[in-house]
C-alpha cells in the first residue's frame, strides 16, 4: 500500500469516526448537543483537524444524512421485495418508510428536517438521494402517468405522518388505517391513462 492511498484510507477513516459520533451525540441527546467542540472532544481530535475534513455542523449533519439515505434505500427496496403484488408493494414500502423515521429519530431528523446543502429533484442530487427517491418511484410507478409528481406526494405525505407521530401529534395506533388511506389514494388518484384503440 502506498502512502497515498494509506492516507486516503486513514482520511476517511477519520470522517467515519466524526459521522458516527455526531449520529451517536445526537441519537443520545439530539442535534442541539452536536457542536464542532463536543465531536473534538468526544473523539479526540482537534478541532482544526475536523474542520480540516468538514467546513462546518451543517456539512457533517449531510455526512449523516448520506448515510441515512443508503439505509432507508434498503430498508424501502427490501420492503417491496419481500411484498406480493404490487399493492401490497405499494402499503410494504409505506410501512417501512414510517418505521425506519420512527426507529431513527435522530438520522431521520438530520435527513429531512435540518439545514443542509443536499438537494433532489436537481442535476447535481446525490446518487445516495437519488436511489431512495428510485425506491420510492418503483412502488408508485405502476398506478400513476406522472411518476415524478405521484412519488413526491407519496413521500410528502409520508414525511407527514412519521412527523407527526414523531412529534407525538397523531395517534400511532391509526397508523395502518392512515397508510391504506395513502396508499389508496394513489391506487385510485393517479391511474395511468387508458390506451386508446
Amino acid at each position: 500500500m502506498g502512502i497515498a492511498e494509506r492516507k486516503g484510507r486513514e482520511r476517511a477513516e477519520r470522517e467515519q469516526r466524526i459521522v458516527a459520533a455526531a449520529r451517536a451525540i445526537a441519537e443520545r441527546e439530539g442535534w442541539g448537543a452536536v457542536t464542532i467542540r463536543r465531536l473534538a472532544e468526544e473523539i479526540e481530535y482537534s478541532q482544526p483537524v475536523l474542520y480540516s475534513h468538514f467546513a462546518n455542523r451543517d456539512a457533517i449533519v449531510a455526512a449523516v444524512a448520506v448515510d441515512g439515505f443508503k439505509q432507508i434505500t434498503v430498508a424501502l427496496r427490501e420492503a417491496a421485495g419481500e411484498a406480493i403484488g404490487r399493492q401490497n408493494a405499494l402499503r410494504s414500502v409505506a410501512t417501512a418508510y414510517l418505521a425506519f423515521g420512527l426507529r431513527r429519530p435522530a438520522l431521520y431528523e438530520a435527513m429531512f428536517v435540518l439545514p443542509t446543502n443536499l438537494r433532489f429533484a436537481e442535476a447535481e442530487t446525490r446518487p445516495e438521494l437519488q436511489a431512495a427517491f428510485e425506491a420510492l418511484a418503483a412502488v408508485v410507478s405502476p398506478f400513476c402517468a406522472d411518476v415524478a409528481v405521484a412519488t413526491e406526494t407519496f413521500w410528502a405525505a409520508l414525511h407527514g405522518l412519521t412527523e407527526l407521530e414523531r412529534s407525538g401529534r397523531i395517534r400511532p395506533a391509526a397508523r395502518d388505517e392512515r397508510i391504506a388511506r395513502v396508499v389508496g389514494a394513489v391506487v385510485g388518484g393517479g391511474r395511468k391513462p387508458a390506451a386508446r384503440g
